[in-house]
């Protein structure tokens, strides 16, 4: 053979496994943006000959981005190349841009949709039909191409469109608890994606992609760096390491924000005091301002975790929140910035319950903020749990404005080895109606500011995203950025709906995969608080890491950080009575969802426990007593865990191999760990019931010994600043 030949052998070899690979073999790294070929040939034929021809004057960085995302989209799902046109040709032109670029085409954009709304519609313009993208601005138009591409993704018709869509919030934020040397707080993705030492000289690829991610579902914010933060982020050197990514994300209308350590002016500028209210360290605050807006022009604001577990604040000099959120807002307010000030505080003063401690310090404070200070509440009064009460603090202060913060990285949730669909959770929160505006005042509504339209609003998501090549961990924990970027952008879409398109972008359409993977999906947050903490239990993970059972925890650092604390099982019973005669915290929500709560004959038995102390023969709703109830549900949860897997099983074929596998090997992974779960769990609790488990169960693999003296070492999201909790 000669060499010509040999060489070609060669290239041909490279190009089948190159081939090969891409058609069976998938790492997850594209996200929801697969753009995968349009399977259905009639469909394909119907979309190529719609959009032969493109007018899209593409003059601005964003709308550049906006336009090679869409060519890259109709090539890789259509193999289509549209021609760029001066006019249109009836029926097969998509025409794109704000009225400003398409003036000869007498185009108008209503206001109602504001300048991040888009519309996109089949109409008529000079008697031609075309299919129309438009909105009042250039990020407005990105979001529109991006959910213009959504539709060929899932196989939409595009013959008669008529969308008009705008955000009901106006800061759509993820919050990374990122550190400066690259290891992740409650991250289970790998290191941070921030390479910090190589920035500003190296801008990864992946920092595009991640800005591409976000854009296509209309998050406009990222907090780049831990809560429990680094003076060090605000000095010259990081400043211009912050710069270079501020300017990759601009591009998708994403701002930059960093979290601040309060104590800053001391450690960084060598001041005596942080007081918020000594005119030094105002002054100190306002030249950091300026200075950091001289790097980065539209730098979004401040995010501050003050006066919670042993964080600096204002508290320390005798101010209040409202004295340091007012004095960051005042520096940032002539660049148009925003303070997002977190209600999550406790301190080492153990009050009777920790639940009421953020609703007790600022209540008070209601209507004493400055208009760009928003305080940033999680979803629960407790942190994160697999099942809360909405916090009391949603319509407790109706003339500040309240973001929602919820966690996408799965803390509570059995790390990036446990399928957890949040969606379902978010939609439970938000859709809980509060009452202090009468019947119907959601916790959506309150945060969106329908009752008080003078409010700034927002919602945040701890970021679930890593170094890994999937990004997330686990092939389906992308799904709850994916789904919280939906749901900030509109909090009444529905979680099925949200699935849906999420696993027809990610995998395929075929609807033998889809509607049985999305059936688990929308079922998988109540199985996994089935196996960890039913009927109302929390917080009864293992101390520190958080990892794995721990309701025998009785000898942490502080009352709170126990356990027992929370679910004060005894020989009586189990539960924390919230009621009038325990902590009385059911007085901190409207009368209405205190009095359902309160009575034994309304409270849902999905919190029963988080405000009843109940005996364990108390008859459930079901027939059951309390202790059978709770092994039921112990015992539910790992049988749910194991038919999901088998429904999984059956997927074989109809998705990539490298996909199925890795989900294949982590339900196993979920199996064992539910069952563990659900071992530890009804043994422990049964040494205070002292009443059997039915027989009908299997038995448990292991004595209770076994899981109190497990050791777990080096469990992923401990590290940098080797706090508790956030």
């Amino acid at each position: 053979m000669g060499k010509y030949s040999l060489k070609y052998l060669c290239v041909l070899m490279l190009l089948l496994l190159k081939t090969g690979s891409s058609a069976f073999a998938d790492n997850g790294y594209k996200l929801w943006l697969e753009y995968n070929k349009v399977g259905n040939p009639q469909l394909a034929v119907a979309y190529r000959q719609q959009l032969s021809y493109v007018i899209f004057p593409a003059a601005s960085d964003r709308l550049k981005a906006a336009k090679s995302e869409l060519l890259t989209g109709l090539d890789e799902m259509l193999t289509l190349k549209p021609v760029d046109a001066k006019s249109i040709i009836n029926g097969q032109t998509i025409i794109i841009g704000t009225p400003q670029l398409l003036k000869s085409f007498s185009i108008a954009v209503p206001d109602s949709i504001g300048g991040e709304g888009y519309l996109i519609k089949t109409t008529l313009i000079g008697q031609k039909k075309c299919i129309l993208i438009a909105a009042n601005s250039d990020v407005g138009v990105i979001y529109g191409v991006f959910n213009f591409l959504k539709l060929i993704q899932i196989n939409q018709s595009i013959s008669k469109l008529n969308i008009s869509d705008h955000p009901r919030m106006m800061y759509r934020v993820l919050d990374h608890w990122d550190n400066l040397n690259r290891t992740v707080e409650r991250g289970y993705a790998g290191s941070s994606i921030w390479n910090w030492h190589k920035l500003p000289g190296v801008i990864d690829q992946r920092y595009i992609d991640y800005a591409r991610a976000n854009a296509s579902v209309g998050i406009n914010g990222s907090v780049v760096n831990n809560v429990n933060a680094d003076a060090l982020i605000l000095s010259p050197q990081y400043l211009l390491k912050v710069q270079a990514l501020a300017n990759v994300f601009r591009t998708y209308g994403i701002k930059i924000y960093l979290s601040v350590k309060f104590s800053s002016p001391v450690e960084l500028g060598g001041l005596k005091t942080a007081d918020p209210l000594d005119p030094a360290v105002k002054k100190w605050w306002t030249d950091k301002a300026d200075e950091i807006y001289s790097y980065i022009p539209d730098f979004g604001g401040f995010l501050v975790k003050a006066n919670s577990e042993g964080q600096p604040g204002p508290q320390s000099y005798g101010r209040t929140h409202a004295d340091g959120a007012n004095m960051l807002a005042d520096a940032l307010a002539p660049h148009h910035g925003i303070v997002m000030w977190r209600a999550f505080v406790y301190d080492n003063k153990v009050p009777d319950d920790r639940f009421k401690q953020a609703y007790n310090e600022f209540k008070p404070l209601d209507g004493k903020f400055k208009d760009n200070v928003i305080v940033q509440v999680k979803n629960g009064p407790i942190d994160f749990q697999p099942r809360e009460p909405f916090h009391p603090l949603f319509g407790a202060m109706p003339n500040t404005p309240l973001m929602m913060e919820f966690q996408l990285t799965q803390e509570y949730l059995g790390f990036s080895t446990h399928l957890v669909y949040e969606a379902p959770l978010f939609a439970e929160c938000l859709q809980s109606d509060t009452y202090t505006r009468g019947k119907g005042s959601t916790v959506a509504r309150i945060i969106r500011g329908d009752f008080n339209k003078k409010l700034i609003t927002g919602m945040a998501g701890v970021a679930n995203i890593g170094a890994d090549l999937n990004w997330c961990g686990h092939p389906f924990a992308q799904a709850n950025w994916y789904a919280f970027g939906r749901t900030a952008w509109n909090s009444d879409q529905s979680p099925a709906v949200i699935a849906d398109d999420w696993l027809r972008m990610t995998f395929t359409d075929d609807e033998n995969f889809v509607s049985p993977v999305k059936k688990f999906m929308l079922q998988s947050r109540e199985n996994t608080v089935n196996y960890m903490a039913p009927l109302g239990l929390h917080h009864i993970m293992g101390v520190s890491t958080h990892y794995g059972p721990g309701p025998w925890v009785d000898n942490a650092g502080r009352p709170d950080w126990n356990a027992t604390y929370y679910h004060k099982a005894d020989s009586a019973g189990i539960g924390f009575d919230r009621t009038a005669t325990g902590s009385n915290a059911l007085t901190q929500y409207a009368p209405e969802v205190k009095a359902r709560w309160e009575s034994l004959q309304t409270c849902p038995d999905e919190y029963l426990l988080w405000f009843h102390h109940l005996s364990w023969t108390y008859k459930m709703s079901s027939g059951r007593s309390l202790w059978d109830e709770l092994v039921y549900h112990y015992y539910a949860g790992a049988e749910s865990v194991k038919q999901m897997s088998r429904t999984w099983e059956k997927m074989e074929g109809k998705i990539d191999a490298e996909r199925f596998s890795e989900v294949k090997q982590l339900m196993q992974v979920q199996l064992n760990e539910a069952i563990t779960w659900r071992d530890a769990c009804v043994l422990y609790f049964q040494t205070f019931s002292k009443m059997p488990i039915e027989t009908t169960y299997p038995k448990s693999q292991h004595p209770l010994d076994y899981y109190r003296n497990t050791k777990f070492y080096y469990v992923p999201g401990i590290g940098g600043n080797n706090y508790m909790t956030n």
